[in-house]
C-alpha cells in the first residue's frame, strides 16, 4: 500500500504574487515590453495622440508614436509553479504622474525603462523610486536604429549608484523582457536582505 497523494490528488500549490512595475520616459517602450511577456491579453489604456496634446507631448525621436498610455498596463507573468508576477506600466507623461503614487503602492520593485534617444526622459523615474526607497533595475530599451552605448556609459550619465543593476534589453522579445524581470526580483530581495540587516544591526 503506498502512503500520500499521487501528483494528482496533490494540494494546489497557492502561488506568491510580487507586483513590479514598469516605468520611464514617453515611448520607452513600457506597454510593448507588458505586452511581449504577459501570458494573458494585457489589459492597455491607451489613447490616440491628439492636436490638442500636441504642445505638451514631445515626440522628437519617436515621431512614429501615434497613441500613449493614459492610465496604466497590467499584466501577469507566472515565473514559477508558486511565483506570480503582476506587471503594471506607468503612464510616461507628466500630466498623468499623478497616477504614480497610486501604482507603487505595494510594489516590491520596479524596472525602469530607459530610450537612449531620450536618455533624460527616465530621470523622473530614477529620482522618483531613489525617493520611495521602491528598488528598481534600469532597463536599456535596444531600439533599431538607434545608438548603442556602453553599459557604463549609460550608468554614468543616469548617475546610478553602483548598487542599481542595469540591463541592455529588447522590450519585444519575451525572453529579454524576462531576464530582466527576474533581475528586478533578484534584486529586490538582496536589497530587502541588506535592509533588513541594517535594521538588526
Amino acid at each position: 500500500m503506498i502512503f500520500g497523494r499521487s501528483e494528482r490528488d496533490k494540494a494546489p500549490v497557492e502561488p506568491v504574487t510580487l507586483k513590479i512595475l514598469v516605468a520611464g520616459g514617453f515611448g520607452a517602450g513600457k506597454t510593448t515590453l507588458v505586452g511581449a511577456v504577459s501570458e494573458i491579453r494585457p489589459l492597455r489604456t491607451e489613447e490616440l495622440l491628439t492636436e490638442a496634446g500636441r504642445p505638451v507631448d514631445d515626440t522628437s525621436g519617436v515621431e512614429g508614436k501615434h497613441t500613449t498610455t493614459v492610465a496604466m498596463d497590467f499584466g501577469r507573468i507566472t515565473l514559477r509553479e508558486d511565483l506570480v508576477l503582476y506587471l503594471f506600466g506607468t503612464p510616461g507623461q507628466q500630466r498623468f504622474w499623478f497616477m504614480w503614487d497610486e501604482l507603487s503602492e505595494g510594489a516590491l520593485g520596479a524596472v525602469v525603462l530607459a530610450d537612449t534617444r531620450r536618455l533624460e526622459d527616465c530621470f523622473a523615474a530614477v529620482d522618483y523610486f531613489e525617493r520611495l526607497s521602491i528598488p528598481f533595475l534600469v532597463g536599456v530599451n535596444c531600439f533599431e536604429g538607434a545608438a548603442r552605448y556602453p553599459a557604463d556609459d549609460v550608468r554614468q550619465a543616469l548617475d546610478l549608484d553602483d548598487d542599481v543593476p542595469l540591463m541592455l534589453c529588447d522590450a519585444r522579445d519575451r525572453r529579454s523582457v524576462k531576464e530582466v524581470l527576474i533581475g528586478v526580483v533578484q534584486h529586490a530581495m538582496a536589497y530587502g536582505t541588506e535592509r533588513q540587516k541594517s535594521v538588526t544591526t
